[in-house]
């Protein structure tokens, strides 16, 4: 039996952060919340030396990291490079996001991850396959010769995965309802997202099981006066999840704060929609052939479009402090417990509560990580 003791630190609680709580950890699960330091024997003890313990960040769109996409390389060696690169940044849980391809692709994937989770890759919580029943008007980066329609054998395939949550950003008028609710009836987390369609397809795929908005305002329809669009049917919900990519680029902060004025901070994820450069230093990667280049916090193709982000979860809580005029406490929450309980994984991750998964971040008083703690819990 291995005993940590996480202590002098400003833990962050489900209650807020507490300066006098200390965090006890036996064989990878949270034991216990001391309120007064213990007197600890045959105990590792871990000063954090005044810094923050937050929990592990939770990303449901990673692309890649560490000069290795997924889609390139569907397989446990990439999954274990992708993740590597993730951890150092704080990331201790996330989905391998692949965009828009050839089925085949998405059957490797899924292959990959199902093999990641069964051998005990660390940090693999499932897969989030974006696309590619996508709009070809609302495709961004995405290949619009890739873009196919919602048929019974993807239905098939994307049910596949054995192990770990899947979760399926589609455009609503690429499918019908009767799909989404299949889709969702088998435990796929249907998320709307580069779309052209109308408010009313929206509603319809909330009613049948969509439960969120892949990165909020880019690809899709917008709010107008006459048809409120993906963007208004987003922001009108109280109950759907909403992933933002908080880089100052992707979305003006204004819109933002705007955003956050209508929705429920609580139901809002913070995601990076990392590529390869992430973990790895580098000025451009490639993506399906095409060059893109890596400049002033920013990922572009020649064209100039955005081809994910520049961005790790970290750098994403700070901006989100900075540019959203949120708290550290409500903008953690938003890389950490919020996507658990979108994926349905609350119950063993997302914040620092006794029995669950002892996965923490430590934070210095810049915010930057200054070490991660993971464990595989014993059975």
């Amino acid at each position: 039996m291995t005993r940590t003791l996480y202590t002098n630190g400003s833990v962050l609680l489900p209650t807020g952060f507490s300066a006098s709580s200390s965090v006890e950890v036996t064989d990878g699960r949270i034991m216990a919340i001391h309120h007064d330091t213990p007197i600890a024997s045959n105990c590792e003890i871990i000063d954090l030396g005044g810094d923050y313990l937050v929990p592990g960040f939770i990303d449901v769109q990673v692309n890649g990291g560490n000069n290795v996409l997924f889609n390139d390389t569907p397989s446990v060696e990439g999954l274990i490079q992708i993740a590597a690169a993730h951890r150092k940044l704080g990331t201790t849980g996330f989905l391998p996001t692949l965009i828009s391809d050839e089925l085949s692709v998405v059957k490797a994937g899924i292959r990959a991850v199902d093999e990641a989770i069964s051998s005990g890759v660390p940090g693999i919580l499932g897969i989030h396959i974006e696309g590619p029943f996508l709009s070809t008007e609302k495709c961004g980066i995405h290949d619009p010769e890739k873009m196919i329609t919602l048929d019974a054998n993807s239905i098939e395939l994307l049910c596949s995965l054995k192990r770990g949550r899947t979760l399926v950003t589609l455009a609503p008028e690429q499918c019908d309802a009767d799909q989404i609710a299949e889709l969702v009836s088998r435990g796929v987390i249907i998320s709307l997202g580069h779309s052209n369609g109308t408010y009313s397809d929206a509603q319809c795929a909330i009613e049948a099981g969509a439960s969120g908005f892949t990165h909020l305002f880019n690809a899709m329809s917008p709010l107008t006066s006459r048809e409120p669009g993906i963007v208004g049917a987003a922001l009108e919900s109280q109950t759907t999840w909403t992933s933002l990519i908080v880089d100052g680029l992707h979305v003006d902060p204004v819109v933002l704060r705007l955003a956050l004025k209508l929705r429920p901070h609580d139901k809002i994820i913070l995601i990076t929609d990392a590529m390869p450069n992430a973990g790895f230093e580098s000025d451009h990667f490639y993506l399906q052939g095409r060059k893109v280049c890596v400049r002033d916090g920013a990922c572009r193709d020649h064209n100039g479009t955005l081809a994910g982000a520049d961005l790790d979860m970290s750098l994403a809580v700070r901006n989100s402090i900075s540019l959203l005029d949120v708290s550290l406490e409500t903008a953690v929450r938003m890389a950490t417990i919020q996507p658990a309980q979108y994926l349905g994984i609350d119950h063993e991750r997302g914040d620092i509560s006794v029995g669950k998964i002892a996965s923490f971040v430590r934070l210095n008083k810049d915010l930057m990580v200054a070490d991660v703690f993971s464990a595989k819990p014993s059975d």
